[in-house]
């Protein structure tokens, strides 16, 4: 450990970092009135823009009180997705300035959506620079308040590209969370385990190899990545190549094994050094261990940060034991490519929220199926219920449904905060049943707890054509039997039907048939992933729903199935 180097890591950290987050500290105690005042800063920087223009924005400031102006806010401004802004997008990716905002974006960050088109969501300048820079020096003062040590090794961040390609017009787009990383300051980048080039190398499993090759070389003390599925994949790539790990570092080589694109492999290559001495350590780690895990090759790890609710929760399992148990797991907190909405500030899965950044706008779960529902502001939420959020920020939405149903938590200060329940999309419904993805989660977890068989993955289908559910089950003993699956998918059914009234009203009444048992191959979500990835898909982001109705991702596991 560098304990110089620490020191003033942790100084250059509190000095922006405390300053930002006193900040948070007294707009949270107003959530209303900075709520206002920040939607107010919103329009007026897109007042004379071609939206502002087409939805009254000069009309709006004409309001004599702040419930006024709301009132007129939400009469010219109406609840919209990303495929009521694409037309205003493609006028800023072809190179029109004034559009959704003053000027120009910055960058795009992409992302999938509804349609087969993906969404380009701007980041202006001020966007980055005012509050995505900000909202980071929280963060990492945050850390060093848990874990004050945590900088003293090395960062190992996955995330995706930060450029990817250009709009027509020359604007670059990538991935938000490359984005995240490039603009840390200069000396935490100093800190990353690899170079952006890594990043960018096309083939998946040379990037994850390269990735652990070279990390598992270094003194690891803090790991980022978005989604937790990365670290089961991490451990996979571990127990899969750990022996050429050992001859590349050993040797000062890169495995000639995988496809890595000419340049990068040269870059890369004049990094590497033989390191006999940590070479020989790993290899006693696997005589010792037979199955090495990072508590082994890195004991000094303080910091995990990942995703822990929503879906994304079934992974946590599969790693609780594989990092020291000094590591703080600490939820990343709630945000998209769309906004970063907030950050977890402790050892909870609720995100703070930032009044001063954004303006918030939620619909009770109750109210989302009904032509027009109440629309709630931040400093109205009641601890406990669950909405769905709404968001304008600095970057050109505007009541944007973020279609996600979020859990109301405890106040900081006096502003609630929340975490992640689900994708509000991940219903299905063939018959009026409303299944939740949640629902079959809970189901598969209590016949795992009851008859002791574990699952290492599972999907559920929604399919038409057999008026029913297609569920689809890797088991981690992959012996279990065809009969053994299909009694374990009837207790599943049972346990739907206790847990949703109109699920057990349409088994019962044969509007729905018995759920279809499949069993999946080994490493099924790896090979899916994988295939996604190949397609196109970004794998620091990538995202997985586990109760669909889409025949496309369907078909991926169709041919995951053991005969």
């Amino acid at each position: 450990m560098d304990l110089k180097r620490m020191l003033l890591v942790n100084l250059l950290i509190g000095i922006t970092g405390r300053m930002q987050y006193n900040i948070l500290k007294k707009v949270s105690k107003n959530p209303r009135r900075h709520s206002y005042i920040t939607l107010r800063k919103i329009l007026f920087f897109a007042k004379d823009t071609v939206y502002g223009k087409e939805h009254n924005f000069e009309h709006i400031f004409k309001a004599t009180n702040e419930e006024e102006f709301y009132k007129r806010f939400r009469e010219n401004v109406k609840p919209n997705d990303y495929e009521d802004l694409r037309q205003y997008v493609e006028r800023h990716k072809h190179g029109e300035a004034n559009v959704l905002f003053h000027g120009k974006p910055l960058l795009y960050a992409t992302t999938s959506g509804t349609t087969s088109e993906p969404k380009w969501i701007p980041i202006t300048r001020k966007y980055l620079w005012k509050i995505y820079v900000k909202m980071s020096r929280i963060w990492l003062y945050n850390f060093i308040k848990h874990r004050c040590t945590c900088f003293g090794g090395k960062v190992l961040a996955i995330v995706g590209k930060s450029v990817e390609g250009e709009a027509p017009d020359g604007t670059m787009y990538g991935s938000v969370s490359g984005v995240t990383r490039d603009d840390m300051p200069k000396f935490i980048q100093k800190l990353y385990a690899n170079p952006q080039s890594v990043y960018d190398i096309s083939d998946y499993n040379a990037r994850y190899y390269v990735l652990m090759r070279k990390s598992i070389e270094q003194n690891i003390t803090i790991i980022v990545t978005p989604n937790p599925s990365t670290i089961v994949e991490m451990q996979n790539n571990i127990d899969k190549y750990y022996d050429e790990y050992i001859k590349d570092i050993e040797n000062g080589t890169l495995s000639e094994m995988f496809d890595i694109e000419p340049e990068i492999r040269s870059e890369l290559e004049k990094m590497l050094k033989p390191n006999p001495k940590r070479a020989e350590k790993l290899r006693k780690l696997k005589e010792e261990h037979g199955k090495v895990l990072p508590k082994h090759f890195w004991p000094n790890i303080q910091i995990l940060s990942t995703w822990k609710c929503g879906n994304t929760a079934i992974y946590i399992d599969q790693f609780k034991n594989s990092f020291p148990e000094s590591t703080f797991h600490q939820e990343l907190g709630y945000f998209s490519s769309e906004c970063r909405f907030g950050l977890v500030l402790d050892g909870s899965l609720n995100t703070v929220l930032f009044p001063h950044y954004h303006f918030y706008e939620f619909v009770e779960e109750s109210e989302l199926n009904t032509p027009n529902p109440h629309f709630y502001l931040l400093h109205e939420l009641e601890e406990g219920k669950r909405y769905c959020a709404y968001v304008t920020t600095f970057a050109g939405l505007y009541r944007y449904n973020m279609n996600d149903l979020l859990e109301v938590g405890p106040k900081f200060m006096e502003t609630p905060t929340v975490h992640m329940v689900q994708k509000i999309n991940g219903i299905t419904s063939l018959t009026g049943e409303k299944l939740h993805e949640n629902q079959l989660i809970n189901a598969v977890h209590q016949v795992e707890n009851e008859t002791n068989i574990k699952t290492r993955f599972f999907v559920g289908f929604a399919d038409l054509d057999i008026k029913g559910y297609r569920f689809y089950y890797e088991f981690e003993d992959i012996n279990i039997s065809q009969q053994q699956a299909e009694d374990f998918n009837t207790l599943v059914d049972k346990k739907l039907k206790e847990i949703n009234i109109e699920y057990e009203s349409k088994r019962d009444s044969l509007r729905l048939k018995i759920p279809v048992t499949h069993r999946l191959v080994s490493n099924s979500f790896e090979k899916y992933k994988e295939e996604c990835v190949a397609e196109g898909y970004r794998d620091g982001q990538f995202k997985i729903q586990l109760l669909m109705q889409d025949e496309l991702r369907h078909s991926k596991f169709k041919k995951l199935v053991i005969e």
